[in-house]
């Protein structure tokens, strides 16, 4: 850091400071770094699922997938929006409709692990009848469960595509 003393060149007049102060910047740039990390968790919210566990790696993804959710209570979710077991096959068709390049859309599956499994097997079944075949199973990823894991997903994020 520099000083500026007063000179008698000037004859009164002060130079002009050069220097910048950092610490306002710091500051307000950390500021938002603690906004940021508090409200990123809360943009990925979804419907509150307990998926269960396995070992299986992620898929690469190129578009966004289509989230069907079960939770605990049978209700089942497309993306955010409650739909009744009536109304799934229209909506898959409907989905299964809209695709791009030729390529039904990615079908993310997210089941709670205290539902029936039968119950999980006829949304599937309504997903293979609207011909929506790129479906991935999600869980929570890497834990102790045995090596025969079929579907699955670290991080919760993706599954191993069902055909």
């Amino acid at each position: 850091m520099s000083i500026n003393l007063p000179s008698q060149r000037g004859r009164g007049r002060r130079a002009p400071m050069a220097d910048i102060n950092v610490t306002p910047m710091v500051d307000v740039m950390l500021v938002l770094l603690i906004i940021f990390m508090v409200t990123a968790p809360l943009l990925t919210a979804g419907v509150p699922v307990n998926l269960p566990d396995s070992r299986a790696k992620p898929l690469d993804q190129d578009q966004k997938p289509v989230q069907v959710s079960l939770d605990a209570s049978g209700k089942i979710f497309v993306d955010k929006d409650e739909v009744t077991e009536a109304l799934l096959p229209d909506l898959f068709a409907r989905i299964a409709r809209n695709t791009q390049d030729g390529q039904s859309p990615q079908i993310f599956l997210r089941a709670d692990k205290a539902l029936d499994y039968g119950r999980v097997m006829r949304v599937m079944g309504d997903l293979n009848a609207a011909g929506l075949n790129r479906v991935a199973l999600v869980t929570v990823g890497d834990s102790d469960v045995g090596a025969g894991a079929g579907a699955g997903a670290g991080g919760g994020t993706a599954g191993t595509a069902v055909k």
